[in-house]
């Protein structure tokens, strides 16, 4: 099991270098897994019914393995002998550990679409939104910009940092490798369309599993971060705001599409004042996406433009949260 100390440091390595393109990747390596695999069982599934049974035998061939590698990875290491082999082996658990964790590539890929739209080039917003959303972008207002960004941000909030932390915690290194398998399986056929609506059901549907928890608990911290971020910056609104993102998570946090996804999001909007949802364009086809949270509030409903550069002050102080409570709890389990 992981250490607090090894934690810390995975958590500054991930702040510090992110996912550089030279460094080896574990979620590179599923992709290229998942699109080999992809390949060869396509060419045998000539029926829905073959597809279903291709897409669980997809996520078997994906995340199995994802758990076992990194479980012989972690024998490996704990047999190593001597100074050099101890300082490795922390190396390596410390690395892989980081790898699980995106909050460097959430917040930096969020401010990559914020910052353009400061400066009034919504067309470089648009083509850097691209890269994180799965919607039509080239048409999209400032306000529609600002808006995506933040919905991406809340929900990946859960996605690429609070649910691997919860899973790390839950199995170890191996389980929140495992996870992080799931939800590269989910990003890359877990769609609802004519492609992948029978060979991505296995995939879609264990995320939705997967994540019910870390959502919830991600819609919770963002809540309390609300607290602590209002408390510094606008301590007559605090209670406020943080009420109002309390009260939106419970309401709307079910109307989204997913299952999970909503929670976050919710609690977001209600902490920021504004409306997030509504229909948006996916290959040229409208999808009819309920509101999320109310556009009421003077301080927020009337710049999106503040509202975006707040949720990355919630988002970071969410994360921060995540990781004290996860040391915390290794912590105690060293004591125990």
């Amino acid at each position: 099991m992981i250490g607090p100390l090894q934690l810390i440091l995975a958590f500054f390595l991930d702040l510090l270098i992110g996912d550089p393109p030279w460094l080896p990747h574990p979620v590179k390596t599923m992709g290229k897994g998942i699109c080999r695999a992809e390949r060869f069982l396509r060419e045998r599934a000539i029926s829905p019914s073959q597809e279903r049974r291709a897409g669980v035998l997809l996520v078997l061939l994906i995340i199995v393995p994802a758990y076992l590698v990194t479980f012989f990875i972690l024998i490996i290491i704990s047999v190593l002998h001597g100074t050099a082999g101890t300082i490795t082996g922390m190396a390596v658990v410390i690395y892989l550990t980081a790898t699980t964790m995106a909050i460097r590539g959430l917040i930096t890929s969020s401010q990559a679409v914020i910052r353009p739209v400061k400066e009034g080039d919504l067309e470089k917003a648009r083509q850097n939104l691209s890269m994180i959303v799965g919607r039509d972008t080239h048409s999209l207002s400032r306000e529609d910009i600002l808006k995506a960004t933040m919905e991406t941000l809340a929900e990946n909030l859960s996605d690429g940092f609070i649910a691997p932390l919860f899973y790390l915690l839950l199995g170890g290194l191996p389980l929140a490798m495992m996870y992080k398998a799931i939800n590269t399986l989910d990003s890359m056929v877990g769609y609802k369309n004519d492609t992948y609506r029978h060979f991505g059901w296995a995939s879609a549907r264990l995320d939705d599993i997967a994540n019910y928890l870390p959502a919830r608990i991600t819609g919770v911290l963002i809540v309390l971060a609300t607290f602590l971020v209002m408390l510094f910056r606008d301590t007559v609104q605090t209670l406020a705001a943080t009420r109002r993102s309390f009260i939106t998570m419970f309401r709307d946090g079910k109307k989204h599409l997913s299952p999970n996804s909503g929670i976050p999001e919710a609690a977001m909007a209600g902490a920021l004042g504004i409306r997030m949802g509504g229909p948006s364009a996916y290959g040229g086809v409208m999808v009819e996406k309920p509101y999320i949270g109310e556009a009421g509030t003077k301080e927020a409903a009337a710049d999106y433009l503040s509202a975006s550069e707040r949720a990355i002050t919630i988002a970071k102080f969410t994360a921060l949260l995540g990781i004290s409570i996860a040391v915390s709890i290794l912590s105690a389990r060293r004591v125990a």
